[in-house]
């Protein structure tokens, strides 16, 4: 995050910019978020839950009775304790279905602090409780982070080469070795690949990329990224804490697993034009794969301290700096339309942006790539619990990405039921899923789900959506 840079997600939708741009369409809200919207948070009982432009204020988007998050409402949340007020901060929703946070840049409404605070927010009681830090970790910042196939917390401390994981259902931390980390984890983003590694371009060491695996707590050399991803920041030195400094490396853009299995890695802005971006294939069979250099920014555009997210076609939807959100196919940006804010797909397969339009374009995805049921209750009760497992219930992807910090993914199953006599959709919250990886393939994932107390009864169709992907429906009863 540019230090003293406060992220507006305001939207303002002007005109088609191309040809290809006709079937991309930003429809407002009826019902825009209250207090804007910095980022969302797609919750597993399917509502949107948002940090408002007052750093402390909350909010959640309900979909209406048809599932229309285009006409859905909001309802405000419980603030945060009133001494830990962050903004820019390393973020994931838990397979317990609760929202962690952890540090921020700035407090308070703009000191630059690399807080160390967190907090931990239960939907269930629209609580949030204070959390503690790893050990010896003064500072944390903007870190980068993601949830593990295990459902572990990854961090890495912002200025060091340190990292650490969180036991969900403990609420401890344990630092992890981090050996052959080649610089500090400042301004990185991290995707988390098919085989439980997680993939990052550096920001301090540039054209260098690295892997980390769990299984030995050790970072690998990815090779290079082609061409130069980050911007230098010429602003120099930040004073923080007691007599310390941050030396910025930079900035970088988000990156996305794509359903072929290439990440897609966006660049920031660039001394010698527009933002480059670069594309990694793992090697067959495991291993360390390829780069090879990606199209740049149209519009001498980049996407530096910017959001991305996975559309259920296959495409990613990159938000440029410049105000227009582009889609990259696998070869080439089409010029999108004008618009900005952060991104998240929906159940439906639209794309929040910012808190206030959503996001639709053509093409649809392949049926390979859709959740598969294999085992379900036929008959359900409201306000009970049941257990559901199938075939990739998180999707092919995180499906959403910050040039770090702010992580936003979405790889996580949620459950979605509709009456077949008044066609009213409920969400039932999931919880508890046996794995967070993605691209699981012929692995068997479980969740739990609750079904609503208000849920209507009869019979009913049950769908598992990820990433804005639904299975195949199946047919129970609601009694």
């Amino acid at each position: 995050m540019v230090p003293k840079k406060l992220f507006v997600a305001v939207v303002i939708v002007l005109l088609a910019v191309s040809g290809s741009a006709l079937a991309q369409t930003l429809k407002n809200m009826t019902h825009p978020a209250p207090d804007g919207a910095f980022i969302s948070f797609q919750l597993t009982d399917g509502t949107v839950m948002v940090q408002g432009e007052n750093w402390s204020d909350w909010w959640k988007l309900t979909p209406d009775s048809s599932g229309s998050y285009l006409k859905g409402t909001w309802t405000q949340l419980a603030s945060l304790p009133s001494d830990y007020v962050p903004y820019a901060f390393a973020s994931a929703v838990l397979a317990d279905g609760r929202l962690l946070i952890m540090g921020g840049e700035y407090s308070d409404g703009g000191d630059f602090t690399l807080t160390n605070q967190g907090a931990i927010y239960d939907p269930l009681k629209n609580t949030w409780k204070k959390m503690g830090h790893p050990k010896g970790w003064g500072y944390i910042g903007d870190s980068p982070s993601s949830v593990l196939a295990d459902g572990t917390y990854l961090i890495g401390r912002k200025t060091t080469k340190q990292g650490a994981v969180l036991d969900p259902k403990t609420l401890t931390w344990t630092e992890v070795a981090f050996t052959g980390k080649a610089d500090f984890n400042a301004e990185e983003g991290w995707t988390l690949m098919p085989d439980g590694t997680v993939l990052t371009a550096d920001v301090k060491k540039v054209k260098h990329s690295e892997i980390y695996d769990p299984a030995t707590q050790a970072w690998t050399s990815a090779g290079s990224t082609k061409v130069d991803l980050h911007n230098p920041y010429q602003g120099g030195c930040i004073p923080y804490g007691n007599n310390k400094e941050y030396c910025p490396p930079g900035e970088i853009g988000p990156a996305i697993l794509r359903p072929d299995g290439t990440v897609f890695q966006t660049g920031s802005y660039s001394v010698q034009g527009p933002g480059h971006t670069a594309i990694y294939t793992p090697a067959a069979g495991g291993g360390i794969g390829t780069w090879k250099v990606g199209p740049d920014f149209p519009n001498d555009d980049n996407a530096g301290d910017s959001f991305a997210s996975l559309l259920p076609n296959g495409k990613v939807l990159v938000a440029g700096v410049n105000g227009y959100l582009y889609e990259f196919d696998g070869k080439n940006f089409n010029n999108g339309i004008f618009g900005y804010g952060c991104l998240m797909v929906l159940p439906t397969g639209e794309t929040l942006v910012g808190g206030s339009q959503l996001y639709s374009t053509t093409g649809t995805y392949k049926a390979s790539w859709a959740p598969k049921i294999t085992n379900f209750p036929s008959t359900v009760t409201r306000g009970s619990t049941y257990k559901i497992s199938g075939k990739q219930f998180n999707g092919l992807s995180q499906a959403a990405s910050f040039g770090d910090e702010f992580e936003t993914a979405t790889n996580y199953p949620l459950v979605r039921i509709t009456n077949q006599s008044s066609g009213h959709v409920f969400y039932a919250r999931t919880h508890d899923h046996s794995s967070m990886g993605v691209a699981t393939g012929s692995l068997k994932v479980t969740t739990s789900f609750d079904v609503p107390s208000n849920m209507e009864t009869g019979a009913s169709s049950l769908e598992v959506v990820a990433n804005g992907i639904p299975s195949p429906a199946v047919s129970i009863t609601v009694n």
